[in-house]
């Protein structure tokens, strides 16, 4: 199983950093650690998140890493993390 970024949650991830890192940088830092760990998770078991029947017949899943959803999609062997945000945010 292979985990690739696409370049909107990476824009999203770098958005973050960026909003939190004048404030708080070592908060900053550690969300991001954070956020790119949960890839270690998905590695070992790909299906954990919630399915969203909504995209059907693509296999999209989210998974919660404290107040952030990550949504990801399964093609094949391949794990295609599509976008994070705070879960306080109107997405």
């Amino acid at each position: 199983m292979a985990l690739k970024w696409t370049s909107k949650a990476l824009a999203d991830l770098a958005c973050l950093y960026e909003f939190l890192a004048p404030v708080n940088h070592p908060t900053a830092a550690r969300l991001v650690q954070a956020l790119t760990k949960a890839q270690t998770r998905l590695l070992t078991n790909p299906r954990i998140g919630e399915q969203l029947f909504q995209f059907e017949p693509r296999e999209v899943r989210r998974i919660l890493v404290g107040d952030y959803e990550i949504r990801y999609e399964l093609i094949g062997e391949t794990i295609y993390v599509l976008r994070l945000w705070h879960t306080r945010e109107d997405r």
